[in-house]
């Protein structure tokens, strides 16, 4: 008998041809700090201020890495590769001949799982960065010119109001001394109610009148109502007094 070399089962090659596949993915997430410039303050007249400034960033990221469909197990086929048949030995006893009897068949299937499975990443977290002026006393001086600008401009409006009450009161003089006013009901006569009037059309507060020093021309009254027109001092006697 010739012996047979196993090259081919049931005429297919059995040439062993390994496959080796693999995947993967790679992701790369970076969080990004930008600095910013320094808060800046305006005063106006050219007066301009930096102050120390930070920066708190928050950030969030994310990542899903799902598969679909979903499937968590497969059933796996199992072949019937028996080989019991086919041939006979030497005392005439059934043997394979290397061709399966019952190709194809299956004769269970077994549960397996696949390895799928979703990959969810959360990441959370927050930068700060600090930032300063290197040099105090020009923030010094900064301060104090900004210091003076504001005083400035408190006595430019201080001066502002001064002008708009004197112009108020001016033209609402005039025109009550007109006789012209802002009826009672009305929004606008609040504007000129704290405005009084001392003199009166054709009046004027305050005045006074000459009194002339030289002797009146006119003859003097004897009128008994003057004091040297009523003769010689009066003489008063005492009553007599009786007792009863």
């Amino acid at each position: 008998m010739t012996p047979a070399v196993a090259e081919t089962v049931g005429g297919v090659s059995a040439t062993a041809a390994p496959v080796a596949n693999s995947s993967g993915s790679v992701t790369n997430q970076a969080i990004q700090v930008l600095q910013g410039p320094y808060i800046t303050n305006t005063y106006g007249g050219g007066v301009q201020c930096q102050g120390p400034t930070m920066n708190f960033t928050p950030y969030v990221t994310g990542a899903v890495a799902a598969q679909k469909p979903f499937e968590p197990s497969y059933l796996d086929p199992v072949y019937d590769v028996t080989d019991n048949f086919g041939a006979f030995d030497e005392n005439g006893v059934p043997m394979g001949d290397g061709v399966l009897d019952n190709p194809g068949a299956i004769l269970f299937r077994k549960d397996t799982r696949t390895g799928q499975k979703d990959n969810y990443n959360l990441g959370v977290g927050f930068s700060v960065t600090w930032s300063k002026p290197m040099d105090k006393n020009l923030q010094n001086l900064c301060k104090e010119a900004a210091a003076a600008q504001i005083e400035l401009n408190q006595q430019i409006i201080s001066s502002k109001r001064l002008e708009f009450e004197l112009a108020r009161l001016r033209n609402c003089g005039n025109l009550a001394k007109d006789g012209i006013q802002f009826h009672p009901r009305s929004p606008y006569y609040k504007i000129c109610a704290d405005v009084l009037i001392n003199n009166p059309p054709g009046h004027t507060h305050p005045h006074t009148h000459a009194i002339s020093s030289e002797p009146s021309a006119e003859p003097e009254s004897h009128s008994p109502g003057r004091a040297e027109n009523l003769g010689a001092p009066l003489q008063t006697q005492p009553l007599p007094f009786s007792r009863e």
